[in-house]
């Protein structure tokens, strides 16, 4: 077996420990010895008759004591009271909940009905101005504000409607036709 030098590290480890086992008995001598004198100049008494409290309690801290339990018990009644309020007041505004709730989805019921009539006006108008002849339509449609005219010639069949705007004044056809190619023209592409 071959002998190795001590790292540095187990060195200071063993150093350390040294150092502790020495102050642990420097330091425990003297602690020692002032702990026996203490106990030797300590008279060793004992009570005869053990001392007992006389159940008397002072006057001033009952009426203490009376006084706090009122503003704790009137604290728990204000507590208690709020949390009735606020049960009540949650339970109301549930139920306001629940009737606007009611009144939305009838809401979304009338509007989606007054789109599907909406709609199904306009689209027996537009069938009316498919089914006139070319030259009254496009009478009607002169009379018509350019993005009124638009928005029925953008629902009629090509043939019919070409039909229409050949029997326009070109001002008038170019000026539906100016709405209906510029109608999409603001809606966001991505």
């Amino acid at each position: 077996m071959t002998w190795r030098a001590p790292s540095t590290l187990g060195i200071l480890v063993g150093l350390l420990l040294a150092s502790a086992a020495l102050r642990i008995a420097i330091g425990a001598g003297p602690a020692l010895a002032e702990a026996e004198e203490m106990l030797a100049e300590t008279p060793q008494v004992l009570p005869s008759e053990p001392d007992t409290c006389s159940g008397e309690i002072p006057e001033e801290l009952l009426v203490a004591l009376d006084a706090r339990e009122e503003r704790v018990t009137a604290l728990e009644a204000s507590l208690a009271d709020r949390m009735q309020a606020m049960r009540v007041a949650e339970q109301e505004v549930q139920e306001q909940l629940d009737q606007l709730r009611l009144a939305e989805e009838s809401l979304e019921a009338t509007i989606a009905s007054a789109e599907t009539a909406n709609d199904g006006d306009i689209t027996n108008l537009v069938s009316v101005y498919e089914s006139m002849k070319p030259a009254e339509a496009a009478a009607l449609f002169e009379e018509m504000t350019p993005e009124f005219a638009a928005g029925f010639m953008a629902r009629m069949r090509p043939d019919a409607a070409a039909a229409v705007m050949a029997g326009l004044e070109p001002a008038t056809a170019y000026s539906i036709s100016v709405v209906i190619a510029g109608r999409n023209a603001l809606v966001p592409t991505q």
